[in-house]
């Protein structure tokens, strides 16, 4: 048995992988899909490993709790099992209980969510809302280029934002929004007017 992530069959028609050696392999080919394809696979594997694991360490871990397979179901896996298997045996490794939590999890896997979103745990002693909120808006701006960009990233409108900019007191590094205005365009007194409103004459 054989396995690969590259396609071999480009590889052979590249000169890349030997022909005679690629038609000795590919009898039977099994296509399998990466797991973020197959997610309904993860609770199982996950129990597998923590019982390989567990065994291995001479700990006694009889499962996963439910937020912590949330945050394995969620998690886009580019390194696929081998990579949700390293995660389970360092989880098996560091759980303190019977039970794996999120606190278990490599930092990647509890951050790196898919779809962009964040895995966020409550602590027991609560958590200001506002403080993330801020922190939220805070990156955004950063990140964005302008207004209307960092609208997009917090997946909201733009007016949306500039209320919510105006209750924490933040504005944006520029002033010029690129969405709203081209090149050239000013805000404020227009481009060739005197302060008072009237046409400023040209030099000469």
């Amino acid at each position: 048995i054989a396995a690969t992530n590259k396609s071999l069959t480009r590889l052979m028609q590249e000169g890349k992988f030997r022909e005679d050696l690629y038609y000795r392999l590919n009898v039977l080919a099994i296509l399998l899909p990466p797991l973020r394809e197959r997610t309904t696979d993860i609770p199982r594997l996950v129990s597998h490993f923590i019982a390989r694991h567990a065994a291995d360490a001479g700990k006694n871990i009889r499962g996963i709790d439910d937020r912590a397979l949330a945050v394995l179901m969620r998690h886009a896996w580019p390194g696929n099992v081998r990579q949700l298997e390293s995660a389970i045996e360092r989880a098996v490794l560091l759980a303190e209980g019977e039970t794996i939590g999120i606190e278990d999890l490599p930092q990647e896997v509890r951050q790196k969510t898919d779809a962009g979103v964040l895995a966020i745990e409550i602590p027991d002693t609560g958590i200001s809302f506002e403080a993330l909120e801020k922190q939220l808006l805070e990156q955004a701006l950063q990140k964005g280029r302008s207004v209307s960009a960092a609208a997009r990233l917090l997946g909201m409108t733009r007016r949306t934002l500039q209320y919510r900019l105006k209750k924490f007191g933040l504005s944006h590094p520029s002033q010029i929004d690129d969405d709203e205005a081209g090149p050239g365009e000013e805000r404020g007194a227009a481009a060739g007017r005197a302060p008072n409103g009237a046409s400023a004459a040209p030099d000469g």
